[in-house]
């Protein structure tokens, strides 16, 4: 028997598969560097004034801190009052806005992560990807001539239908890599499905830059570049073979399934394969699938479901998508002078950690690092936040924002990065596995939304002050975890049964537990 190896099929697969997730990446991080500008069209096109005496007193429509009062030096006629009214007005029009063109990217996503899975069994990995290049390609058609016409109506709508392609592809995807990766290869090769998202965000921060495309004249082409990878990856997927296990298992055709394995493998040996195909397939028409309801009805499924969700809301309400989102704003309120230059460092250090994280996760407790991480996080929201209040008394507080900003970057990429997707694969079995992978997608996908949407308002209201609230639950989360969050490396799915019912308190002795999650035994997760 041939050992497990890389071959160039998987390499090529692997490589097309992945710029769905790069995609994604940048879809996420475009938006951030030319925030003034894209602000400024909106200005235009509605014919909002940019009369700084006339947003004197009015929402800091950029910026995550309030700007100072003024006292005018003119009387206070009806005239004057009417108009200062109507500049509050339009500053908060600007203001929702600039939040529903970030956050309608997350109600796409929303949406759609629903159907990943379904698309995928329904057309096949390749037609499920192809498909969804469909949906990438209008969005970056829309946010590309967005400046030919009602501006903010096609980016909110262009975010929106590419974030209806995230939602698919985040669930496609890592489901496609697994799927065709070897068995002692799977979680190296499942890990960069992550490596592209981040590396997608770093790249569209670089080119975001002013005198690359991120200017008055080219950001439009900014938004719209998306489409370039779309549309390299749907002329390599014709030379990609389908899923052998989606081959085998859904569609029983083995004769296919044998020739895509032996594409991938590149011999003609591929018994080990179709032994573990055959197995899983066995377990998988054991069991039966489990609805939404189900998943908080049933006693054993309900502590699980319950942790996970909680996993991916700490994950989303932790402040990261602030960050990441409105980090150029967050850095020039810091007092950096190219904040710009700051925000591609947090990409850069998002990159890296997110790589040392692979080697971590193999070597150490889900758990452990989960809490390390969140740790971490508390207290580099809490140095952030002084940084802020104290940059009026000591200029050199704003090296202690950045320096913070970055450490909290690191800290999450540790841990509550990529954890919640590991640990809730590891909490539930094959039958109602699906069905949770599915609610946490979408759990997350919300979360990413009401950051994204509210973020900006509770920047305006809070000013210095808005981080010392998400250290407030941060360490809520933390505290959570620390209670309620069983460790997962090297056990047995009848440990980790046991384990949530000794932590949920319940009568009912582990045995009943390990019953309904009999078929558990073959599968550790990585």
């Amino acid at each position: 028997m041939a050992e497990d190896k890389i071959t160039g099929t998987l390499v090529f697969t692997v490589f097309t598969a992945a710029l769905s997730s790069f995609q994604f990446g940048y879809d996420i991080g475009v938006i951030n560097a030319p925030q003034e500008i894209i602000i400024s069209h909106y200005r235009h096109v509605l014919g909002v004034p940019l009369d700084d005496r006339r947003v004197t007193n009015t929402y800091a429509v950029n910026r995550t801190d309030t700007l100072t009062s003024v006292t005018p030096a003119v009387d206070s006629t009806p005239t004057y009052l009417d108009e200062l009214e109507e500049a509050r007005q339009s500053a908060g029009l600007i203001t929702m806005l600039w939040s529903l063109s970030v956050s309608s990217f997350a109600v796409g996503g929303m949406v759609a992560s629903f159907f990943g899975g379904w698309l995928g069994d329904k057309l096949g990995r390749i037609k499920a990807m192809l498909v969804a290049n469909s949906l990438s390609l209008t969005g970056a058609l829309l946010m590309g001539f967005s400046k030919l016409g009602p501006t903010h109506i096609l980016v909110i709508a262009g975010r929106s239908v590419s974030g209806l392609y995230c939602g698919l592809v985040s669930g496609l995807v890592p489901m496609y890599i697994g799927e065709i990766a070897p068995t002692t290869l799977r979680g190296a090769l499942g890990t960069l499905h992550q490596l592209a998202i981040v590396t997608g965000i770093l790249i569209s921060q670089i080119i975001g830059l002013e005198f690359i495309l991120g200017n008055h004249d080219l950001w439009h082409i900014l938004l719209g570049l998306s489409a370039v990878p779309a549309l390299l990856q749907s002329l390599l997927l014709f030379f990609c073979p389908e899923s052998p296990r989606y081959l085998y298992i859904t569609l029983e055709e083995e004769v296919k399934a044998k020739k895509s394995l032996k594409r991938l493998r590149g011999n003609d040996d591929v018994t080990k394969d179709l032994n573990e195909m055959k197995k899983e397939k066995e377990e998988a028409s054991s069991e039966q699938k489990v609805s939404i309801i189900q998943l908080f009805t049933n006693p054993s499924y309900r502590q699980p479901i319950i942790v996970a969700l909680m996993l991916h809301m700490a994950q989303q309400f932790s402040g990261i998508n602030g960050i990441f989102y409105y980090s150029t704003s967050i850095f020039q309120t810091a007092g950096i002078s190219q904040p710009v230059y700051a925000t591609i460092g947090v990409g850069a250090i998002n990159m890296v950690f997110t790589a040392v994280s692979v080697l971590l996760v193999e070597r150490a407790g889900r758990r452990s690092l989960f809490l390390i991480g969140m740790s971490g996080m508390f207290f580099c929201t809490i140095f952030m936040s002084v940084g802020l209040v104290l940059l009026d008394k000591f200029s050199w507080m704003s090296y202690v924002s950045m320096t913070a900003i970055f450490l909290f970057v690191s800290f999450f990429e540790i841990g509550p990065g990529p954890i919640p997707w590991f640990m809730v694969a590891e909490f539930f079995s094959q039958g109602p596995r699906p069905t949770a992978l599915a609610l946490a997608a979408f759990s997350n996908w919300a979360c990413n939304f009401i950051v994204a949407l509210c973020f900006q308002y509770i920047a305006d209201f809070c000013g210095p002050y808005v981080f010392f609230l998400f250290a407030g639950v941060v360490l809520a989360f933390t505290l959570f975890t620390f209670f309620k969050v069983p460790e997962t490396k090297g056990k047995s799915f009848e440990e980790i049964a046991a384990e949530f019912q000794k932590k949920n308190g319940s009568a009912q002795g582990p045995k009943k537990a390990a019953v309904e999650m009999e078929f558990l035994r073959a599968a550790e997760a990585v």
